[in-house]
């Protein structure tokens, strides 16, 4: 048992909860504290009671100590009950099906019968009151249709400006706003039906039994523009209600809606591109707000993968800050399962709400609360009593509403974007509604759930519940209610008409403006202009970014390397990898584009190649060598050793990377066997989000790779499943051997009149390997990316080998002196440099032997994919020596690692 403490303003919280306990069950607390408590059982003149009068005099007093100071303690102890527990005892399920669980804390207060006055001291906003007044009071705020949580809430300014505004005054609704609500719902209700009419059994996701959210997005648009000056919205969401908020809030055509029902596709036909369903695509549009501001609204594009774009949200809003200075704000619009269930996604992205790399100034999210995911119930789908708890774990408010009650909506709408907008942090509204159908229109959900669709199918829309509100106040008419519903009814009959000759003109909404100069990737062929830089340039270049500031306390190690490195920089030979890197940043930073470069380890490198970021040693400040290379430098070098995630990092340096085409965004693995627990933003977006979407990204991943002897977990980052991916010119995937290919791939990526994601095979040994370099001059003015570097020494070979990456230096050094086996290298894997590749084959002809070497597994690397695309070309089977099959990439023990290796060495020098 907990013993007893001495009271002051540091554990006054502690003995309250202490107390309540006492209250609830005696046996609960220690003795000592019993007979603490037993001093006054009234709880009106204890030692308790003096002590918080003693607590109230500290300057840094909480909210709480002061009013339970002020006012009487039976008063101060509901409101803090109904404040903790009130969500408990509210009425918040539209449909009514479950009882409600009342915390037994809070049910004993609310059953207990204490008589004469009680003084509030304004306490809820009264001076004095009965205890029914009381509890009448607290439940009218914190246990109606609107329930809150948000005593996790670490701040206790936070906190108390929550209370505040929950327990002040209530907003006055204009008849004109009320108007404005029915007439979004019904929009979005006849909408679906009537899609439902024209389309029967089309799946759509329809938002009925929800529409209290298209009124609340409508909402946000206007409120944050017009009281906030918010210019830009980027909005996130899975597939319920996705049709309604393209047309309705982001006003894509209801013909070209329509349209889409009749199999048009919104990308040109030229583009031979395979788009995507209609319920997961995206739209850029700007609109006017009801006092003739201007927003820009984005919804960005999402596959099934539910909750998939939550980081791309966030990063296309830091992109949008950060490249326009917009104040520009992002909403997440989840469904009740995937929130608390698509746990990587979810918290990997609320995970970065805080940090310096990723802030965008706090995320509003709802909840479309369906009460059931597909088919499965919420105690089926969580182990928490709300699918919004997952939001405790960054202190996020959390604003439960019933979707019936439209105000009740539009209220939890307003607070949480007051807070987000005073606080720049993240806040949940839980919108409990209904799902008028199955999981989509052709399911039948009576299935596993017939008593709650019973209630469902004898249930009134919202849109006739809140017309009926109005009505019955002298809102609106019967009339008024039925012209509305004339008026709409025409709209989607002309537009309907409309859509069956319909061919787009644009695609404005898909990709925005900044886009118009790039063009799309397609099935053609492209080439490389020279990325090279003046050898001079190079050289004033690397001299700013090898150096220190005076008086900086450098790392012994981190001095040796700069001055190693500089020595590189002076005579312009024996570049390593970190050198050609630097330069490649440092070149694009002098020319304008700025560069962002985040990953786990990225601001040292994990490998400590890099040190983007200098630490003194004596302060820990921090000095960027990159963003100091000349004075009044305007492009800057932004680095950011992010947490430990996958998912959620790459999905924003997505986000970010298709919002911003003039930035070289690069997200680098810690290994690159770890990007693997990001293989949704790689599949769904990475590689195919141009085929879908027309959403071009220039993304780089710096991967690293290559077979060492440090187990399974720390050699491959699968290259094979990247050369399974890769189609129509999708991506880059390249295995570069010299720091010059490195220079050139990245140069490449913003010197171009297109964007294609670069997948780089990037090394570790490599880094510091003596060979593996480059001078200055395979970088300088005139040069290029070579996706095949031939052997400059064998002509005439008995073995012709062709390999990618590390092996190649392992080749090497075994080969030694031997003319007889040529070593080509194949710099880039995809696409495949078919012709480059012929003319190597044309070059050592019919005689020799065309080997395909890799130290990756048979059924990894690059084989599957070479073997096909050799085979085209020679016309017969390319030799393949390598390791066997594995189900595992890498052996765990150094032993067999080098085994392994003396054997692939043994079949190609052996004959």
């Amino acid at each position: 048992m907990i013993k007893k403490c001495a009271v002051d303003a540091s554990n006054l919280a502690f003995i309250e909860w202490l107390q309540e306990r006492y209250l609830v069950d005696k046996s609960s607390v220690d003795e000592s504290w019993v007979e603490y408590f037993k001093q006054d059982e009234n709880l009106n003149k204890s030692s308790f009671r003096s002590a918080q009068l003693r607590v109230s005099a500290f300057p840094g007093a909480s909210l709480q100590a002061r009013e339970r100071a002020a006012g009487d303690d039976v008063a101060y102890r509901v409101v803090e009950a109904f404040r903790s527990y009130g969500h408990t005892a509210a009425k918040l399920d539209p449909l009514a099906i479950k009882g409600v669980q009342i915390e037994p804390y809070l049910l004993n207060l609310i059953n207990s019968k204490l008589e004469g006055q009680i003084e509030c001291n304004g306490l809820l906003g009264l001076k004095s009151s009965t205890y029914s007044q009381l509890i009448e009071k607290a439940s009218s705020i914190y246990s109606g249709t609107l329930a809150y949580e948000f005593r996790h809430v670490s701040n206790k300014l936070e906190e108390d400006w929550l209370y505040n505004i929950i327990e002040g005054p209530q907003d006055t609704t204009s008849s004109d706003e009320r108007k404005k609500f029915l007439l979004d719902i019904t929009e979005a209700s006849m909408f679906e039906e009537f899609l439902h009419s024209r389309f029967p059994g089309a799946k759509r996701f329809s938002i009925e039994g929800a529409e209290a959210y298209v009124a609340s997005i409508e909402f946000i648009t206007n409120y944050l523009s017009v009281t906030y000056q918010v210019n830009e919205i980027v909005l996130g969401m899975a597939h319920r209600g996705r049709l309604c908020t393209l047309t309705k809030v982001l006003k894509v055509p209801y013909r070209f809606m329509f349209a889409k029902f009749h199999g048009v596709s919104e990308i040109p036909e030229e583009l031979n591109l395979p788009s995507d369903v209609k319920y997961h695509m995206g739209a850029s549009v700007d609109r006017n707000n009801i006092q003739g501001y201007t927003i820009h609204l984005s919804l960005l594009p999402n596959p099934s993968h539910l909750e998939a774009v939550n980081s791309v949200v966030l990063g296309k809003t830091r992109a949008k800050q950060k490249m326009f200075g917009k104040n520009a704000v992002p909403i997440l619009i989840h469904g009740d399962a995937s929130f608390s269930g698509q746990g990587s996604a979810v918290y990997e992205a609320l995970a970065l709400s805080g940090l310096n790399g990723y802030k965008v100034d706090g995320t509003i999210h709802i909840v479309i609360n369906n009460q059931i995911g597909f088919t499965a119930n919420p105690e089926d789908s969580r182990s928490t009593k709300y699918c919004t708890d997952i939001a405790k774990s960054i202190c996020a408010p959390i604003i439960h509403v019933n979707g019936d009650d439209i105000e009740a909506v539009i209220r939890a709408t307003r607070i949480a974007c007051d807070y987000r907008e005073r606080f720049k942090k993240d806040v949940v509204i839980d919108l409990v509604c209904y799902r008028k159908y199955g999981h989509n229109e052709g399911d039948e959900p009576k299935f596993t759930q017939p008593l709650m669709y019973d209630v469902i199918q004898k249930k009134k829309t919202v849109s006739e519940l809140y017309s009926e509100i109005l009505i019955s106040n002298g809102v609106i008419s019967n009339e008024d209610f039925n012209n509305i519903k004339s008026e709409i009814s025409d709209l989607f009959t002309k537009e309907f008409e409309a859509s069956k000759n319909y061919k787009p003109q644009d695609v404005d909404w898909f990709k925005g403006a900044i886009w118009n100069k790039f063009v799309s990737v397609n099935s053609n062929a492209f080439a490389d202009n020279s990325t090279g830089v003046d050898v001079a340039k190079l050289k004033e270049l690397g001299a700013c970014i090898s150096k220190a500031p005076q008086n900086f306390n450098l790392n012994a190690k981190v001095d040796r390397q700069l001055e190693s490195r500089r020595g590189m920089f002076e005579s312009g030979e024996y570049l390593d990898w970190g050198a050609g890197e630097a330069l490649a940043f440092a070149s694009l930073l002098d020319e304008g584009f700025n560069v962002r470069l985040t990953g786990q380890d990225s601001k040292r490198g994990t490998f400590s190649h890099r040190h983007a970021v200098l630490f003194d040693q004596i302060n820990q400040s921090e000095y960027i060598p990159l963003n100091n290379i000349k004075a009044n430098q305007k492009a800057y070098f932004e680095v950011h050793s992010s947490n430990l995630s996958e998912f959620g990092v790459l999905g924003f340096e997505y986000g970010y990377s298709i919002t911003d085409p003039n930035t070289l965004t690069i997200w680098e693995a810690q290994f690159g066997d770890f990007a693997n627990g990001a293989q949704t933003i790689i599949d769904q977006y990475i590689a195919s989000g141009e085929a879908k979407w027309l959403r071009s990204t220039g993304l780089v991943m710096l991967l690293p790779h290559a077979y060492e002897g440090q187990g399974p977990e720390h050699s491959s980052a699968r290259l094979e499943r990247f050369l399974q991916l890769a189609a129509c010119n999708n991506m880059q995937v390249v295995n570069c051997t010299t720091p010059a290919s490195l220079f050139h791939s990245i140069r490449r990526q913003v010197h171009r009149n297109y964007r294609i994601p670069l997948v780089v095979m990037s090394p570790k040994s490599l880094l510091r390997h003596k060979a593996a370099v480059s001078s200055m001059t395979e970088m300088g003015f005139g040069t290029l990316f070579s996706p095949v570097i031939p052997d400059p020494i064998v002509s005439s070979a008995q073995k012709v080998v062709f390999c990618s990456g590390k092996i190649y230096y392992d080749l090497l050094e075994q080969r030694s002196n031997r003319t007889d086996i040529a070593l080509i290298r194949l710099e880039q894997l995809y696409p495949f440099p078919e012709k480059a590749v012929a003319e190597q084959l044309l070059k050592y002809k019919d005689k020799s032997q065309i080997i395909w070497c890799q130290e990756e597994h048979r059924n990894m690397g690059a084989y599957s994919f070479i073997r096909e695309k050799f085979n085209d070309l020679l016309k017969k089977d390319i030799v393949y020596i390598g390791r066997d099959e594995s189900s595992s990439p890498a052996a765990g023990y150094s032993s067999r690692h080098v085994a392994e290796q003396k054997m692939i060495m043994e079949e190609l020098f052996g004959n």
